[in-house]
């Protein structure tokens, strides 16, 4: 039986992403589109939470909206008992993850906080390599042009928008996949436009549970090719997940290539706790970020102009 499905933001993230995974999932029925401006063709449009709640169809939810303000429609979704599936990241606080983890609770609904780089075809084979190898470091190196990825998305820059964090908590969600236990945030430089409040790079340094060092170089005035790759050496040999965890390699020997499917897997994932009951709430990379920005040292460099 189909699960009835309303997606909440209808931009470019759901356009590219979410609305073709649902087309071709055969667990659910896009049945409501909730957005002020955005619309699926041939889908009922709601202009907010409220209206659909009120007078749409009994639906589970994805939310596609910014992290701004993704944590009061979660609440208002939950407590009306719906099942709610959140983009990346989780929300702009921890403290909005605890509420909408609780509010899940109280009311039975499943709550599923994705991580789509995780669903990269190399992330499960190299968490299961690293499995019982003694880790000596490791390195991220994730740089975007923003300009390409966030055309006029004026949101990113302004606070909760996450700036370069935004991207760089998809290799943080791989890392902490990937490799047990707590990281710790030992220092962070942050450089922030003049006229943003958000940064456009960063550097963070890190420390695994084992005690090993983690270097991570986040940029997004990337040019040309882009770059999402993580190295993490072990006692074994190395590690290489490049292409944003699509390609895995052990010592320059493929250990998996394949096609992105990362949505396609979300949504089958979702399917699964729904019908368990269940919920899949993680913060570690959400709290790894605010790690950074609570002891990052601030650097202000020139404009961005879009």
């Amino acid at each position: 039986m189909t699960i009835p499905l309303a997606l909440v933001g209808i931009g470019k993230i759901a356009q590219d992403q979410h609305v073709p995974a649902i087309a071709a999932d055969p667990d659910f029925e896009l049945v409501a589109a909730v957005s002020r401006h955005g619309g699926v063709a041939g889908v009922p449009r709601f202009p907010d939470i409220d209206a659909f709640l009120a007078e749409g169809p009994a639906a589970a939810v994805s939310l596609c909206v910014p992290p701004s303000v993704r944590t009061g429609i979660a609440l208002k979704a939950l407590a009306a008992g719906r099942d709610v599936m959140l983009e990346k990241p989780t929300a702009a606080t921890l403290g909005e993850v605890e509420a909408m983890a609780d509010a899940a609770r109280a009311s039975g609904a499943t709550l599923f906080a994705t991580w789509h780089s995780r669903e990269a075809p190399g992330v499960e084979p190299a968490r299961a390599w690293l499995a019982g190898r003694a880790v000596i470091a490791a390195s991220i190196v994730w740089k975007e042009d923003v300009r390409r990825w966030h055309p006029g998305q004026a949101w990113i820059w302004e606070p909760a928008g996450f700036g370069v964090f935004d991207p760089g908590i998809n290799a943080l969600s791989i890392l902490t996949a990937i490799l047990p236990g707590a990281f710790r945030v030992e220092a962070a430089t942050l450089v922030y436009p003049e006229n943003r409040q958000t940064p456009i790079a960063a550097g963070v340094r890190l420390r695994g549970a084992a005690g090993y060092p983690v270097a991570v170089e986040l940029d997004w005035l990337q040019q040309g090719p882009q770059t999402w790759d993580i190295v993490v050496e072990t006692d074994a040999g190395r590690l290489t997940l490049a292409h944003g965890g699509a390609v895995a390699a052990i010592d320059g020997v493929e250990l998996v290539s394949e096609p992105e499917a990362e949505y396609p897997r979300l949504y089958r994932r979702f399917a699964g706790l729904v019908r368990a009951r269940a919920s899949d709430v993680d913060a570690s990379p959400l709290r790894i970020v605010a790690d950074a920005l609570l002891v990052g040292r601030r650097e202000i460099g020139p404009p961005f102009l879009d």
